[in-house]
């Protein structure tokens, strides 16, 4: 059920997409050039904007920690030659900040996304993860490139309308698993999926651990054993690990997990390669919930 939803919402898209081509000239024009930080928010510009924009995303390396990032002078440029930038916020891509306060622009409009939903710096930085992210970077997009270029405002519009119909699955998802698993006990070995797991209502302890490992210190003795003997005792239903940030500690988490006979869930805080964004959600979505019917993977 759910890819059929998917591939109706994709439909829908695609109509959406070409009504939008066919109903204006302004396609001939230069295209408005548009800098994503993140991949996922790059997929949002290109399916709102279509054949008005330029979207180019900073290319991390694959498995590589975002937050250990290094942009190169390329970077600088492409940033310095954005019309509209679109970056994470809330201390995520700190470098991102750094490069615009560098290369300012009159004309340039900048998107944050963590702002957009109330998260600052010293929040948990993984908005992505928040079900109200990219709706809403959505209506920041749209909005921006109808101002720049009113002749398609209709036509922006349109495309937002097709994009949040793609992401329709991810909330009924999240409804469901929210529906039949509110307050079950889980762990992480990192915050990334913190955001998410909220809107499923789920319980999540462990938050020092987590925040040490995204911190890149050491987390307490304490806290430690504290982790692994919920895991031995199965206090939790499932544990969440970032596959893109680990270490000799976060290992040895998945080791007891394993013995202990805990299902892991993997994610990751870059969208794979091949994946659009809700296939991206939907496929985490449903392998924590396997892991909370106690279903193998």
């Amino acid at each position: 059920m759910k890819r059929s939803i998917l591939a109706a919402a994709v439909a829908a898209f695609a109509f959406a997409f070409a009504f939008a081509f066919a109903s204006g000239p302004a396609f001939a024009e230069t295209p408005i050039r548009i800098l994503a930080a993140q991949n996922f928010y790059a997929e949002v510009a290109t399916a709102i904007g279509g054949d008005r924009v330029s979207v180019e995303t900073i290319a991390m390396p694959a498995g590589a920690d975002p937050h250990d990032f290094e942009p190169s002078p390329s970077v600088a440029r492409a940033v310095s030659d954005a019309t509209i930038v679109l970056f994470n916020g809330a201390d995520y891509d700190h470098w991102m900040e750094n490069l615009l306060e560098s290369t300012e622009r009159p004309d340039r409009t900048v998107i944050e996304a963590a702002s957009l939903i109330g998260a600052r710096e010293g929040d948990n930085p993984h908005v992505w993860y928040d079900p109200r992210t990219l709706p809403a970077v959505a209506d920041a997009v749209a909005s921006t490139l109808a101002k720049l270029d009113p002749a398609d405002a209709a036509a922006f519009e349109t495309r937002k309308v097709a994009f949040l119909a793609m992401l329709g699955p991810i909330q009924q998802k999240v409804a469901s698993i929210r529906q039949r698993f509110a307050g079950a006990p889980i762990a992480a070995t990192e915050p990334v999926f913190g955001y998410m797991a909220d809107a499923l209502g789920l319980t999540t302890g462990n938050a020092d651990f987590q925040a040490a490992i995204m911190n890149e210190t050491e987390p307490s003795t304490k806290d430690v054993a504290a982790l692994e003997s919920n895991l031995r005792d199965h206090n939790v239903k499932a544990l969440i690990y970032n596959t893109q940030v680990t270490d000799a500690m976060t290992e040895q988490l998945l080791t007891v997990a394993k013995e202990a006979d805990i299902p892991v869930v993997g994610v990751t805080e870059t969208r794979p390669d091949g994946k659009t964004y809700p296939e991206w959600m939907l496929d985490q979505l449903d392998a924590l919930d396997k892991a909370l019917a106690g279903q193998s993977s």
